[in-house]
């Protein structure tokens, strides 16, 4: 994990492509896509099943390792209608009643414009971009935000390695511009878009298990 300072609030970014907010005891997380594989799936087009076993193992890490009190998801919680799978929901069903002292933030975002919010039982509050949480704006698809620093996802940022004799290799990363931050996926299957920051930007790269800040003389493209 590793510490940054965004918006004058003190953030801690961890390996598991979350960031933890300590002041306010929150976890953001950006494009879960809960049910994607299962989307897949239905379309025809063969995944290997555990990806949601996965991502809700990894958030449960997260939160019982920070001790939060609040998880914001920033944006494409659920894939889609297709993704809504029994078995799948059922998984995070018995993860959320577990956890029912949890208070969830779901920013709607365009998969789950398209998906429907989650099951009312879930307890998860669900707003559209642009809610404030001092000194941030939480939305899903990255744009400044008037009153506040945004709290983005939607483009799944990564940057991509590069060495001597050609070899590159895509690593995820946490994009933080001057009026707009940038979580990398959460989720599985997602693929990833390599972003190009700007002079003065705030970039940690997420490999092997470790946040490590990009350093402007760094072999990054």
């Amino acid at each position: 994990m590793t510490d940054c300072i965004v918006a004058g609030e003190r953030l801690v970014l961890l390996p598991e492509r979350a960031a933890w907010w300590p002041a306010r005891r929150a976890i953001f997380v950006a494009d879960f896509h809960l049910g994607k594989a299962a989307s897949f799936r239905r379309a025809g087009i063969p995944l290997p099943g555990g990806t949601t076993a996965d991502n809700i193992e990894r958030l449960e890490a997260v939160i019982d390792r920070s001790g939060a009190g609040h998880l914001v998801f920033l944006g494409d919680f659920l894939h889609s209608a297709q993704g809504r799978a029994p078995a799948t929901l059922e998984r995070f069903r018995r993860w959320r009643a577990a956890r029912a002292a949890l208070s969830i933030t779901l920013v709607r975002g365009n998969h789950d414009d398209r998906a429907g919010d989650p099951p009312e039982e879930w307890g998860i509050r669900c707003v559209n971009p642009g809610a404030a949480m001092a000194p941030f704006a939480l939305v899903h698809e990255p744009a400044p935000v008037r009153g506040g620093y945004a709290l983005a996802g939607h483009i799944h940022p990564a940057v991509r390695l590069s060495e001597p004799g050609g070899q590159s290799l895509r690593l995820p990363c946490f994009w933080f511009g001057a009026r707009v931050g940038v979580l990398p996926s959460f989720g599985a299957f997602t693929g990833s878009a390599v972003v190009r920051p700007r002079a003065g930007d705030q970039v940690f790269v997420v490999a092997d298990g470790e946040v490590i800040e990009k350093k402007g003389s760094d072999p990054f493209s």
